[in-house]
């Protein structure tokens, strides 16, 4: 069934089973029982508050569903990865969370840590159940805790957001995911459809305005839902200890003879950037965007991907001014990846971080603190390449202190050297003698002791 939205684009809305059948392997669904219900109920009360007629609804709801509540809970493989599979069914009551909503999701995590499986929720909600007061809307608490405990034991939460998905289903099983995809078309937001403000903007409240937002990663179409899922399961669930190799160099092999060579080569429009390393380092990749603050940074690119058979997490610079939306979403790839214990490499090519008003205003300060201290405190090894330009603490932050490389395409400087010969008061005719006094050049990094060395190209291989 489609539903028209605020975008005008048709969401498709798929019953909860339905939805599991569309991303889980053939007959490999086993839903899990049903548990006893935790509250007592009180007796002559048409449920837990006295709602009149509430017994009725959930009758003809279960009736109309053929199911007993408004979710469905069960293990499956998807693309041969195990997940347990929590789907909602939008038909029971909209989708609505009540307590025996909370069991059940409450169960599902459970079974997840018992047998380290990761959670996969197929979301179509419009929020807690009115008919159950402030008991269903506390089973948010319950849920958003049992989710956090999930991800704390390491395993990937992955969402995706159905038509629609608003209230505390979003803001806990959906929002509160690692990484979260989306339908085309489906109504995302807190607020549902009809306690929004009238004159609001409607298309606000839509999946690819959530992206645009940074607060959701993709949006995939249906026909491509399982292939996305199988990819990020494949990624996330494989954990590897060892650090991720520097990439080889895709550019010149011979080091820069001066400074302003170095500079030159760097800023040269021809040089490779961070997508050429990403595709010839990784066979495949599954993007991480946004940084869940409202903002996001096209040029800082995020993920998973797949190297030799082992999963490697990457944060890569494109070699514009970083702004703060692109240190938060940094900063949360390698929080991520070292709660799941994937190894990081970054990628750092950025004339500096973005300095205008804007940036100042969104938190500049705070967004690149926050990258410095993800790295300096990151439980997994994280690799770093030069590969461009290094501006001054926008790239430093970026930066791994013990395992530092550079390609002979790059340059690294406490700052470039036109600012620093307009500091110093110094001609423009000087700036070319400045850039040799940063001693900014790749090979004067690994001279300092500040990189392990210069990354030469792949070797290449020979016929007989």
């Amino acid at each position: 069934m489609a539903e028209s939205t605020p975008g005008g684009q048709a969401a498709v809305r798929l019953t909860a089973r339905a939805a599991i059948a569309a991303v889980t392997d053939q007959d490999s669904f086993r839903e899990l029982p049903v548990p006893a219900h935790e509250f007592t109920e009180t007796p002559g009360l048409d449920g837990p508050i006295g709602w009149e007629g509430y017994a009725d609804s959930l009758a003809r709801a279960e009736e109309r569903t053929g199911e007993r509540e408004s979710v469905v809970c069960g293990a499956a493989t998807v693309g041969g990865t195990r997940a347990v599979i929590i789907s909602f069914e939008f038909g029971f009551l909209g989708g609505s969370l009540g307590e025996r909503t909370g069991d059940r999701l409450e169960a599902a995590h459970r079974h997840a840590r018992a047998h380290r499986l990761p959670v996969v929720s197929l979301i179509a909600t419009g929020g807690s159940r009115m008919q159950e007061g402030m008991r269903a809307l506390v089973q948010l608490q319950r849920v958003a805790r049992q989710s956090a405990l999930t991800g704390a034991a390491g395993l990937p939460r992955i969402a995706v957001l159905r038509d629609p998905t608003t209230g505390g289903g979003w803001a806990t099983l959906g929002a509160g995911a690692d990484l979260i995809l989306a339908l085309p078309g489906s109504q995302v937001g807190f607020a549902g459809s009809r306690v929004r403000p009238a004159d609001t903007d409607p298309t606000a409240y839509t999946a690819e305005s959530q992206v645009a937002a940074g607060a959701i990663d993709e949006v995939v179409r249906p026909e491509e839902l399982r292939e996305a899922l199988s990819l990020r399961l494949r990624l996330l669930c494989a954990p590897t200890p060892d650090r991720a190799e520097p990439p080889d160099a895709l550019g010149r092999t011979d080091p820069p003879a001066t400074g302003w060579e170095a500079v030159s080569r760097a800023r040269a429009p021809e040089r490779r950037r961070a997508a050429a390393y990403l595709d010839a380092y990784f066979t495949d990749r599954a993007p991480l965007r946004g940084d869940r603050c409202g903002g996001t940074d096209p040029g800082m690119l995020c993920g998973f991907g797949s190297r030799e058979g082992r999963t490697v997490a990457y944060a890569a610079q494109c070699g514009t001014a970083t702004t703060p939306a692109g240190y938060r979403t940094a900063a949360r790839l390698v929080r991520l990846a070292g709660r799941l214990g994937i190894p990081v490499l970054t990628l750092v090519d950025t004339p500096g971080a973005a300095n205008g008003a804007e940036a100042e205003r969104a938190g500049a300060g705070a967004a690149i603190a926050d990258l410095f201290a993800a790295i300096a405190t990151a439980s997994v090894p994280v690799t770093s390449l030069v590969i461009g330009e290094g501006g001054s603490g926008g790239a430093l932050a970026l930066s791994a202190p013990d395992n530092l490389w550079a390609t002979p395409d790059s340059y690294f400087s406490v700052i470039a050297p036109e600012p620093a010969a307009a500091i110093l008061k110094r001609a423009d005719e000087e700036i070319r003698s400045t850039a040799e006094q940063l001693r900014l050049r790749p090979q004067d990094l690994v001279g300092l002791g500040l990189a392990r060395g210069v990354q030469g190209p792949a070797p290449s291989s020979s016929t007989t």
